[in-house]
């Protein structure tokens, strides 16, 4: 077993035996949830997408366990990527002083970060403006969705320059004031899936960020530029919310001798195979060299596995049956973490592959 494959197993490990028996209230409790992703942090799991030496370089690798936690905890899985994508950020930072600041604490979970610019996918007036002034830039304008308040101490925020680029920088994510400037992060709000996350919204009123916390400047639209490569980063999340739809499928089919139920198991099993093998094969062994013909490949992959991820989950919800409607129900968990899943990191075109898929006859 190499170096890797040992990280898998560990991780597997933990999830089943520490993580999985106590999904219900990682799903509710913010404590336990943190508690839970200190528990990845300590066995050097929260580096997932930096580069050596500070996380993995298996990137097929990293994907798996990014999948194996969302089968067992969608709670767990959804907060510890908003870590890993702010380390990802860090990590391709120009700033060498951020990243000798931030990096060899990433995994480990001594730093805890979240992201705040899917805002900046929005057409329109920008939510964050960025005026740039000496010594850096003034941020002002709300914030509509941060992850990780109360977990993370800091947010890795996009907002708009007047030219249209994109400034990236860190700043905290605690109520502050400080030079006049002021941040302000709302309660917690009140969400049909994964309460525990603390997601928040905040204004920024002209809080001052030095060049020295800024990350990189972004070109114009960059965001959407970067959106059409890695349509398929978040997969992993959904396959692996897929995954534990099928897992009570499983368990109920041998509880109750109808073959109906392991017939459904075993046709949407054979799916999700399938999928998962051609989303692997685009993401580790094509070029995207061709991003256009590339795209036009994953983009239906990355329905799909929505498209599969609603009906596995619905599926439990059938098998499951009245009791599905408990508070505490496995299959009720799963059905409302494909919802989050379904949309997360969601662009128009996304959206619009989508709402095809479910408009197309049986």
């Amino acid at each position: 077993m190499n170096c890797q494959q040992t990280r898998l197993a560990v991780v597997e490990s933990y999830l089943r035996d520490a993580v999985a028996p106590n999904a219900t209230l990682l799903d509710q409790d913010p404590e336990a949830l943190k508690t839970a992703l200190q528990g990845l942090g300590s066995r050097h799991l929260l580096g997932l997408k930096l580069p050596e030496p500070w996380g993995t370089e298996d990137p097929q690798m990293a994907w798996e366990i990014q999948e194996a936690t969302a089968r067992y905890s969608g709670a767990l899985g959804f907060l510890q990527t908003q870590h890993q994508s702010a380390g990802s950020a860090i990590s391709r930072s120009p700033n060498q002083a951020l990243k000798a600041e931030y990096l060899p604490h990433l995994a480990t979970g001594n730093r805890l970060l979240g992201i705040g610019f899917s805002h900046l996918r929005r057409p329109g007036n920008p939510l964050v403006k960025a005026l740039p002034i000496p010594g850096g830039f003034l941020l002002s304008g709300t914030v509509p969705w941060v992850t990780g308040f109360g977990i993370f101490s800091e947010v890795v925020l996009g907002a708009e320059l007047p030219d249209r680029r994109a400034v990236y920088g860190i700043i905290p994510l605690v109520n502050c004031q400080d030079n006049g400037g002021k941040i302000t992060w709302n309660a917690p709000m009140s969400l049909a899936a994964m309460q525990s996350t603390q997601t928040v919204s905040g204004v920024l009123e002209q809080w001052f960020l030095p060049e020295e916390r800024v990350l990189f400047i972004q070109p114009a639209l960059g965001i959407h530029e970067s959106d059409r490569k890695n349509v398929l980063n978040n997969s992993a999340l959904i396959l692996g919310c897929a995954r534990a739809g099928l897992d009570i499928i499983e368990a109920i089919a041998q509880k109750k001798p109808l073959p109906f139920i392991s017939a459904a198991y075993n046709a949407l099993n054979r799916e999700l195979i399938t999928c998962r093998q051609q989303i692997q094969q685009l993401m580790f062994q094509q070029s995207r060299e061709q991003l256009d013909t590339w795209y036009s490949q994953a983009l239906p992959l990355r329905v799909q596995g929505i498209d599969l991820a609603y009906r596995s989950a619905q599926g439990a919800i059938t098998v499951s049956s009245g009791a599905s409607n408990l508070a505490d129900s496995q299959a009720g968990r799963v059905y409302r973490e494909a919802l989050v899943f379904g949309v997360s990191g969601q662009t128009s075109a996304v959206m619009e592959a989508t709402l095809a898929q479910l408009m197309r006859s049986p």
